[in-house]
């Protein structure tokens, strides 16, 4: 077995080659429109001995395998270029650590973890996607601690996640701020997914979310959590046990999956706020800046804002980020990561979900990637 270290020294070293070849090409084109999404890694939380959620008639580890073989049937079809790998096929128990190593080992480009949710009431519907993430929200906190629970299966826990307690909320917030380079890109394939389930599976959306899931803690490369649904609510359940429930939510992952792919194989540009930004096009508007920047991203939509938007708030000089149809607004432009995170404390208190990103040559960079360089 590869260690994750390992794993992800290596993919951090082909990260650092094409970061170097996006400083040679000074306009970045080449490193970007090259990118090709090739290897997703799905993962069907809960099986075996531990059944994840449960209520009358099911247990949450039967519908995450039923949707993650039909989410993978479905991209090996429809996109043969694309590799497939699955953390489990059967109904067996697999370790979060090792569902994590299985995508770094493989060097996967992107990890979606699939289960289902529940409450003590039978009231809430709808379904949720968690990106990592430190949360002050009471919900999310419940939620991540239920999944995190399950490593109370596997033998010697405690040193296996470095001390992780699962029924410690302290520990639980400490673990999770953990910084996340891949936090952006695994925000946006987050969104595409709650768009796909509102538009086509018309499940109600309950947004994307950010708490602290181990199986989502060392991924190598954007990951989500997927919550399909809640088995605690007697019409969800009947649609969760249901063929025809397993095939719609299995679509919609995969219509968002495509979006994703395509987005994120495109070139982005980075485009300023300009004084008459309401006839701003962003196609004109392209700053050829080569420097290394750290920026915080408050929010992203696919609108065109104006910069007296009641959106930014207090905040001036907002700068956007083109990727896809899809605009990133965000505030500071420091040059060294230090002097970023001095800042995002303040702007967290108007944006609550704001985090860092990197910027350079007009296209955005993988964090890592990113501090490495300003440290260089």
């Amino acid at each position: 077995m590869v260690s994750l270290k390992k794993s992800y020294k290596v993919k951090t070293y082909w990260l650092l080659v094409a970061g170097l070849m996006l400083f040679l090409n000074g306009n970045g084109q080449d490193y970007v429109s090259n990118y090709r999404l090739s290897k997703v890694v799905i993962d069907a939380g809960h099986g075996g001995h531990d059944p994840g959620a449960t209520s009358k008639n099911l247990q949450e580890k039967n519908v995450t395998l039923a949707v993650a073989l039909k989410l993978g049937k479905l991209i090996e079809t429809n996109c043969p270029d694309v590799e497939v790998i699955y953390t489990r096929q059967t109904d067996i128990f697999v370790p979060l650590d090792e569902r994590t190593q299985i995508a770094n080992k493989a060097e996967a480009d992107l990890f979606i973890s699939i289960h289902v949710n529940a409450n003590p009431s039978s009231k809430p519907t709808g379904a949720e996607t968690y990106i990592m993430g430190l949360s002050k929200s009471v919900s999310n906190l419940d939620v991540a601690m239920r999944e995190n629970a399950v490593i109370t299966y596997e033998k010697d826990y405690t040193s296996k996640y470095e001390g992780y307690d699962p029924n410690s909320a302290e520990s639980f917030i400490i673990f999770s701020l953990m910084q996340n380079a891949y936090l952006d890109q695994s925000s946006d394939f987050a969104a595409l997914i709650q768009k796909t389930f509102s538009d086509n599976a018309q499940r109600k959306d309950r947004g994307v979310r950010q708490a602290g899931f181990l199986v989502l803690w060392k991924t190598s490369m954007p990951s989500v959590l997927i919550e399909l649904g809640f088995l605690s609510n007697p019409e969800e359940e009947k649609f969760l046990r249901s063929d025809e429930g397993h095939n719609v939510l299995a679509s919609a992952i995969f219509n968002a999956f495509k979006s994703y792919r395509v987005q994120k194989e495109q070139t982005s540009r980075f485009v300023t706020k300009q004084q008459n930004a309401e006839e701003a096009k962003p196609e004109t508007a392209i700053i050829p800046d080569s420097c290394l920047r750290f920026q915080i991203q408050i929010f992203a939509t696919s609108r065109l804002l104006k910069p007296n938007a009641a959106d930014f708030k207090t905040y001036n000089n907002v700068s956007i980020l083109k990727a896809g149809n899809v605009y990133k607004y965000t505030v500071g432009n420091k040059s060294t990561y230090k002097e970023i995170l001095s800042l995002i404390v303040e702007v967290k208190k108007q944006f609550p979900n704001s985090f860092v990103i990197a910027v350079k040559n007009g296209n955005q960079i993988p964090l890592d990637i990113a501090i490495k360089q300003a440290t260089n």
